[in-house]
């Protein structure tokens, strides 16, 4: 499979469990369907990004640094933005997208296939 598709397959996958971890905040429970949603959403993001970055860049720890930096990125804009109750959950937010994207960013170094290259005929 190749790394962008690895990256958005995996991204997604993982996003629903790191928006299943909303769960253990009981005040945001009420919105747990949204959360899940926008987490996949935030996790095929990271998982592009990724994937990208692994077609560009052929090295595992480069890959999790960058994984991990995109899913901190990408958790903190959405942990910046605070609840009905103007509470932030910075770090129940970000510790989750930052795992992710350190795993996301490592499966497409080490099991994306590079693209195959188009023959002209």
């Amino acid at each position: 499979m190749n790394k962008v598709l690895l990256g958005l397959l995996l991204g997604g996958f993982l996003g629903v469990f790191d928006g299943l971890t909303a769960w253990l905040t009981p005040a945001v429970r009420p919105m747990i369907i949204e959360i899940v949603v926008g987490s996949t959403i935030k996790g095929m993001i990271a998982g592009i990004a990724a994937g990208w970055f692994a077609r560009k860049v052929h090295s595992v720890p480069a890959g999790i640094a960058f994984g991990l930096a995109v899913g901190l990125l990408l958790a903190y804009g959405i942990a910046a933005m605070p609840d009905a109750n103007g509470n932030h959950y910075y770090f129940e937010i970000m510790l989750p997208g930052s795992i992710l994207g350190a795993v996301v960013g490592w499966a497409t170094q080490r099991y994306g296939k590079a693209a195959e290259p188009v023959s002209a005929r």
